[in-house]
């Protein structure tokens, strides 16, 4: 049997698990267990596993995933998130749809220091939903609309999912943060323009709210300074060289909890829940990560990731074709799996594939960073894509009255606007890439 047909069998098994409700992280030990075992005999896999969970834990760079997760718990607390909405709706709300491109930039703004979509969708849709409601938005509108914006977490620096898989693909973080920056915005101007179509066609969708003062206007971008002192002093101290992204990650989470204290929105219990709620979020992650990390290791014994990629070289097909068939893929799990579980199971195997195929002559590094982004695109679209889309569950909790499918309708437009800057950033890697070679 070859190293793909194991793998290949493997995996199905691991799927079959997932299938009986086993936890992704259990089905990825047991399968990597029992593959390496199969291998390598019992003794090597009890030697590798003594050493694995430190040797992953003990890497420095993993701290700065609790610190982003606790920067965002402490934003969301702090009322960060309405004061964004707040300044974005005194200028653009009395627009049609004004209100839900409101939101869309709202999102994208936590997202730039929260680094958590789930997150950046719960907070948002607390503050942005009432606000929908109270000018008339059609409730598939209004949730279709927080559903998608909330995406924007996941790509929009700093992101976890990004730490994730600079780790996983060892690459820069600072290169990844860069590269993502392009294309979050190209995401919300996308979803903004989604918005202005459909409030067109259907104009008491998004009808207009009163139009701000000045006054207004000045007193809302005032109210949102913390936010941008803190996303400002976090992104741009790691390119001025002030802070590697870990120290830049402490420093933003100190600045949202003081943030959150001077603002009335966290005490001492809260606090607390802030650090408890971060823990069980990073006891979570790390555990897939040991998870991976065992999957990973049997995957290396059975040469898998090599013989794939080296049997796409020998298919002599466009490599175009291959990128297509792996964003089909990622659609297909994202029905299933959650963002970053399907980043810990797909990039071992999936990027040697990419980096063993010619893309516009890119060299390894730069395809790396290419696909990372790609990858974190589409993964965003499983977020929103039914029948799992956790974002679409987390808006729809916070509007009970409002059924599934109506929220599930409400967000496939924005799919269709994925669908465009997914083909943009597969023809033109210039979009991912050139902030990146700024910056080198």
């Amino acid at each position: 049997m070859t190293g793909i047909q194991f793998g290949l069998m493997m995996f199905g098994f691991m799927l079959f698990l997932m299938a009986w409700r086993i936890h992704i992280a259990v089905a990825m030990i047991v399968t990597g267990m029992i593959g390496y075992a199969t291998l390598a005999g019992w003794d090597p896999l009890l030697a590798h596993l003594k050493n694995s969970a430190y040797a992953r834990y003990s890497n420095y760079e993993l701290s700065v995933i609790p610190l982003y997760l606790l920067m965002g718990t402490f934003a969301a607390r702090g009322g960060l998130s309405k004061s964004l909405f707040d300044a974005a709706a005194t200028f653009i709300g009395h627009w049609r749809g004004g209100l839900a491109m409101s939101a869309v930039g709202a999102c994208a703004g936590f997202g730039a220091i929260c680094g958590s979509s789930l997150a950046t969708a719960a907070a948002m849709g607390r503050v942005a939903l009432p606000e929908l409601r109270r000018y008339g938005y059609s409730p598939r509108l209004a949730t279709g609309t927080l559903a998608a914006g909330g995406t924007l977490g996941i790509l929009i620096p700093p992101s976890v999912p990004l730490v994730v898989y600079a780790m996983l693909a060892e690459q820069n973080i600072a290169k990844l943060y860069a590269a993502a920056i392009i294309p979050g915005i190209i995401a919300t101007i996308g979803y903004m323009i989604t918005i202005m179509i459909v409030t067109r066609v259907s104009p008491e969708a998004g009808p207009s709210a009163a139009r701000a003062s000045w006054y207004g206007r000045w007193r809302a971008v005032v109210n949102v300074w913390p936010v941008a002192s803190i996303f400002f002093l976090v992104i741009g101290g790691i390119y001025l060289g002030w802070f590697t992204p870990t120290e830049a990650a402490a420093v933003g989470a100190a600045l949202a909890g003081a943030a959150a204290f001077a603002r009335g929105g966290l005490d001492g219990k809260q606090f607390i829940e802030c650090l408890l709620s971060t823990a069980e979020s990073t006891a979570m992650i790390f555990f897939i990560l040991l998870g991976a990390d065992t999957l990973n290791s049997f995957l290396a014994l059975s040469q898998m990731p090599a013989e794939l990629s080296a049997w796409v070289q020998g298919l002599d097909i466009s490599p175009f074709l291959v990128i297509v068939t792996i964003i089909i893929i990622y659609i297909i799990l994202g029905c299933v799996m959650d963002s970053l579980s399907m980043l810990l199971l797909t990039i071992p195997i999936l990027l040697p594939v990419v980096l063993g195929l010619d893309f516009w002559g890119l060299d390894g590094t730069s395809k790396a960073i290419w696909f990372g982004i790609l990858a974190l695109t589409v993964v965003e679209i499983g977020l929103i894509h039914p029948p799992v889309g956790m974002n679409i569950y987390i808006i729809n909790s916070l509007a009970k009255d409002v059924p599934l499918m109506e929220t599930v309708i409400g967000v496939l437009p924005f799919l269709g606007s994925d669908l465009v800057r997914v083909s943009l950033l597969i023809a033109f890697p210039s979009i991912s890439l050139w902030l990146v070679g700024m910056i080198t």
